[in-house]
């Protein structure tokens, strides 16, 4: 018999928690997202967050620990090589990554794979550096909607993106050039983690805006996740923002897109009132996306703000055999230098209404605690590695 009909798995996106022993080689020492984000903050309400336990096990500047958490919590330590999304995501199920995928943050791309691209698409492409997304649309975007030319950038992570303005360039043309860019960085020495198609609006400087009408272009799990155990079990397995491109749609039965971490949140709120068995695993990447990147501080704190008020609502809607995860794929210190994400541990806060405990877990020495506990719980092949943590959480 599983313990729990319904987990679900919500990973704050970029929400470290302390620097691993080896931020070091990553250039990521002395870095804490959450703790730096409460430094800067002048208040800091997130009370649910708080009640969870998450004060608890990094305490804050404004937000002290509570005497009796509601739920258990520990940190994670990534084994993986890397500090991407992916990497992250796929670790959390079961995929261990021991070769970092390629990225081109200090030279752009080479020279022979802009020219292929540009050949197969018909667009000249511009840009081709590293850059902020909002950043490089101010500088670049006139020019594409005056040339017809195709802004081409990337960023720390291992992606490629490209930007469209949805009027002029055209949504269906943008995401056909993205499927040739995914198909030529399928070689080993342009493979990228992902192609990521940027529309947005606007027409002049100071009025351009991304849309929601992004789409990832990710690499194939290289292996079978947890998510594919329970779905080959016929469990539900339900994704809400980009769960679904991060594993290209491996082991999904139903996919939810989001247009912002609100409305995630929102989603995931409206499936606890649905009924379904198995697996709800939720991304929300404004944390990461627009203030992280964007070292932005005081936004990403008043961000955590909304999701703990929305997250107060969901606690409300969960039933008796469901369980609650709370982690996060990475860390991105928004007080650190650069734009990069950050080599750090991130929480683990686990929640029911159920439970008989609630307290510190030893820490975790891999995120894939996360799908052996899952795994358990559902009676389906574990990952090849990971500590289940099931029989604490009960």
């Amino acid at each position: 018999m599983k313990a729990y009909r319904r987990i679900f798995t919500i990973v704050i996106d970029s929400l470290g928690v302390g620097a691993m022993a080896d931020a070091g080689a990553y250039g990521d020492e002395g870095t804490d997202t959450l703790g730096h984000i409460a430094q800067r903050m002048d208040a800091f309400s997130i009370p649910h967050l708080q009640a969870l336990g998450l004060c608890n096990l990094h305490p804050l500047k404004q937000v002290p620990p509570v005497p009796r958490p509601l739920g258990y919590y520990m940190r994670m330590r990534e084994s993986s090589v890397g500090k991407d999304t992916m990497t992250g995501h796929w670790e959390m199920m079961g995929l261990k990554i021991d070769t970092p995928f390629q990225t081109f943050t200090d030279t752009g791309f080479p020279p022979e794979l802009i020219a292929e691209l540009e050949r197969r698409t018909g667009h000249k492409v511009i840009g081709n550096k590293s850059a902020s997304g909002t950043e490089i649309l101010e500088e670049l975007a006139e020019e594409e909607i005056r040339t017809g030319h195709m802004i081409v950038y990337t960023s720390a992570d291992s992606v490629l993106q490209i930007c469209g303005n949805e009027e002029t360039f055209g949504l269906q043309e943008l995401y056909r050039c993205c499927e040739i860019a995914r198909e030529l960085t399928m070689r080993d020495e342009w493979k990228v983690g992902r192609v990521i198609a940027r529309p947005y609006v606007g027409k002049k400087r100071g009025e351009f805006r991304r849309t929601s009408n992004r789409h990832d272009y990710a690499l194939k799990p290289y292996g079978k996740t947890v998510l594919n155990a329970l779905q080959e079990a016929g469990y539900d397995v339900i994704s809400v923002g980009k769960i679904k491109d991060i594993f290209d749609g491996e082991g999904i039965t139903e996919a939810h897109k989001s247009k912002s971490s609100v409305h995630g949140i929102e989603q995931t709120i409206a499936l606890a009132e649905k009924d379904f068995t198995g697996l709800c695993f939720v991304n929300l990447v404004d944390f990461d996306a627009l203030w992280g990147h964007r070292r932005d501080p005081v936004n990403y704190g008043r961000e955590l703000e909304r999701f703990d008020e929305k997250l107060g609502v969901l606690l409300e809607k969960l039933q008796d055999d469901d369980l609650l995860i709370l982690t996060a794929d990475h860390g991105n210190d928004p007080t650190h230098k650069g734009t990069d994400h950050t080599r750090e541990m991130v929480p683990f806060l686990a929640y029911a209404k159920s439970m008989r405990g609630s307290g510190p877990l030893e820490d975790a020495d891999t995120f894939s605690d996360v799908g052996a506990t899952i795994a358990e719980n559902f009676q389906v092949p574990p990952p090849g590695w990971g500590r289940s943590r099931l029989a604490e959480l009960l």
